[in-house]
């Protein structure tokens, strides 16, 4: 089709699978060639890490762990391949957590989605995303100039000169955030400009509720993808049309394995159930084994209507770090997780906070077949001994609990 980028898009999935699978074990191994990874991965052989068996089996490290990473070993936590002295760009965002970018073509693989929103050597796009310290903008750049699609580096704010921009320059797409293009338009109209040349639009970074998208169809913009992607790892998913409707989720890079945990721990979960996406990056640069973005989302089934045949998300949906704090203490999903480890009977646990504030009721509700073969007294025990806090116990049928992702549940009232 006209919008794929290239052949990957439509290969057949088992074929993708094995040869993602076939280049783990030199990526562990120049991963390891990195000081901070030959400390996470110690006593890993890299040859042994051909399937996702065996790749689950290794620890996973979060976007949390990075401020604490890189404070330990300036500037990137050992985790580069590539010295910062030789990176074409040196990122840094709020926390600070700071980011490279090495001089690869489209480093940041933003080219996918920028040529499934129809984009191709010859437009223009309006780049709306800060060129201030933080990536986002040389994401965008990196995938034009593959594309040969021609830049105006207008970045954020001053809002009359993106209007003017946009007038007399006649971009054919946006690509920013979804809040800042409506904040264009209504300029637009206020100054009586015309910028109709821009038909598509390519947002991300915050969430399109299916209201602001449709307000940006409805006045003027018809088509409008988003993608998920981050600072560390660039593009993650897009959105994809079929004969101009959205189709459901988002399309995984080609470039990249990703994996569905439960949240607090690094576990796999089944295809459809919702946690956390972790991520390995073969970024030569800087390669990601196993990173826990700290987002949730879920695998949908099947292939998209777009005829692109990798796995798709159902995109961003919500945060995995729910730690609470009951009784003063602060209560972690790992912990939850190590309770649930040490019994098998439990299919799946959600920890529930409830009551009302200096009065919290702690409860683990857990999924089971036969509750006549449950340890209940025993689990009671081991929730005080992980936690140490009081928590009660409640058996429930498997299926019953909700399917987002959610671990631990504050239901208190705060009023």
């Amino acid at each position: 089709m006209s919008d794929f980028l290239d052949s990957l898009e439509a290969r057949d999935p088992q074929q993708r699978e094995q040869a993602l699978l076939a280049r783990l074990p030199e990526l562990v191994a120049r991963a390891q060639s990195a000081p901070g990874w030959a400390r996470i991965l110690g006593g890993v052989n890299a040859a042994d890490i051909t399937s996702r068996v065996a790749l689950a089996q290794l620890p996973v490290t979060r976007k949390s762990d990075l401020k604490d990473l890189q404070q330990d070993a300036a500037p990137f936590g050992g985790l580069t391949t590539t010295a910062a002295r030789q990176m074409r760009h040196l990122f840094m965002s709020p926390g600070p957590i700071f980011d490279p970018e090495g001089y690869g073509e489209d480093w940041w693989r933003f080219a996918r989605p920028m040529a499934a929103l129809g984009l191709r050597a010859g437009h223009i796009v309006q780049n709306c995303f800060s060129y201030h310290f933080t990536p986002a903008a040389f994401m965008a750049e990196g995938g034009a100039a593959r594309l040969g699609c021609a830049v105006i580096p207008a970045g954020i704010g001053q809002t009359e000169m993106q209007v003017q921009a946009m007038a007399e320059l006649r971009p054919d797409a946006y690509i920013g955030t979804p809040s800042f293009l409506k904040i264009i338009i209504e300029k637009a109209r206020e100054m009586q400009a015309d910028i109709s040349s821009v038909q598509r639009a390519l947002v991300g970074a915050e969430a399109l509720p299916p209201s602001l998208r449709k307000w940006l169809q409805d006045n003027g913009v018809p088509h409008v993808l988003q993608m998920y992607g981050s600072a560390d790892i660039g593009n993650i998913a897009y959105e994809t049309e079929t004969d101009g409707q959205v189709n459901p989720g988002m399309v995984l890079d080609e470039d990249l394995i990703l994996e569905i945990v439960r949240p607090g721990t690094g576990d796999p979960v089944p295809e459809g159930e919702v946690g956390e996406v972790v991520i390995t990056s073969f970024n030569p640069d800087y390669p990601l084994i196993r990173f826990g973005t700290g987002d949730m989302s879920a695998v949908l089934p099947g292939i998209s209507p777009c005829g692109r045949t990798n796995v798709r998300i159902k995109g961003w949906m919500g945060r995995a770090d729910q730690t609470t704090k009951v009784r003063a203490m602060f209560v972690h999903p790992s912990q939850v997780a190590e309770v649930i480890k040490r019994y098998p009977q439990i299919a799946k646990a959600r920890l529930v906070v409830s009551g009302e504030m200096a009065n919290d009721v702690m409860t683990l509700h857990c999924e089971v077949d036969d509750p006549a073969s449950v340890p209940s007294a025993a689990i009671v025990e081991t929730i005080r001994d992980v936690t140490k806090l009081r928590g009660a116990l409640q058996l429930v049928a498997r299926g019953t609990l909700p399917n987002d992702g959610k671990v631990i549940e504050d239901a208190r009232k705060y009023e």
